[in-house]
């Protein structure tokens, strides 16, 4: 049952993380009027970070939903076999349907609204790009989840406050995504989603980061923990 749940709430908050995006940017542009004049790009920062804390509140409620697969997929290496499967077999899945239902009815809505990110460099410049961009942002993730383990609002304004610096630097080039799945569902509404370049770009080069941010916090962070606690027992 609970198995269920996570696989729903992840559908879920993927068809919500593709809509409120294109709200914001609605809401900026359109309805205030700020085109992208600083204080209309500074408003959208602000409304863009509300807006994690309330996916980070939507995830706490949901007890472990989530909208991005790199975040389930580093719980999922962490964990057994059993989890590591059910990780990539059911919740990626349903992030990706979800994020390729939340576009469809967005351009059914909106079909003005554009075609979502895009590569606009060279594909391995792309892929490193993606990967930097990825490698940090768990990095810093595993980081809050060690030292901060109850604050959630010190852990969530932190890490909204990241993505969003991670996101402008990389906007530019490859849109600063992050997130696979939001990608996948842009690109299987333009028809290039099996593409060399999606593929490596938007999901391999973050998934490599993933595994490689995920071993190498664990092949520092142990040996730090296994000396403090050698030196507290012998100054004991």
């Amino acid at each position: 049952m609970a198995g269920i749940r996570l696989i729903v709430s992840d559908f879920i908050l993927s068809f919500m993380w593709v809509w409120q995006s294109v709200l914001i940017k609605i809401f900026v542009y359109k309805v205030l009027g700020l085109g992208h004049a600083p204080s209309g790009e500074v408003f959208k920062c602000g409304l863009s970070i509300i807006s994690m804390f309330l996916f980070a509140f939507l995830g706490k409620v949901t007890k472990g939903g989530a909208y991005n697969p790199l975040t389930v997929l580093a719980s999922g290496i962490s964990g057994d076999f059993s989890n590591f499967l059910f990780t990539v077999g059911a919740r990626i899945p349903a992030q990706v349907i979800g994020s390729i239902t939340g576009v469809r009815f967005i351009l059914d809505t909106f079909p003005q609204i554009g075609r979502g990110p895009s590569l606009n460099v060279g594909i391995h410049h792309g892929a490193l790009t993606e990967g930097l961009l990825t490698f940090v942002i768990v990095t810093i993730s595993l980081g809050l989840a060690r030292k901060i383990p109850g604050s959630f609002y010190m852990k969530t304004w932190i890490s909204s406050v990241s993505k969003l610096a991670l996101h402008i630097l990389g906007s530019d080039m490859t849109g600063g995504c992050m997130n696979p799945a939001s990608v996948m569902g842009w690109a299987y509404a333009r028809g290039d989603h099996i593409t060399k370049e999606h593929i490596l770009v938007y999901w391999l080069a973050p998934i490599q980061a993933t595994v490689l941010a995920l071993w190498l916090f664990k092949l520092v962070v142990r040996p730090l923990a296994e000396e403090k606690k050698d030196s507290k027992s012998k100054s004991e």
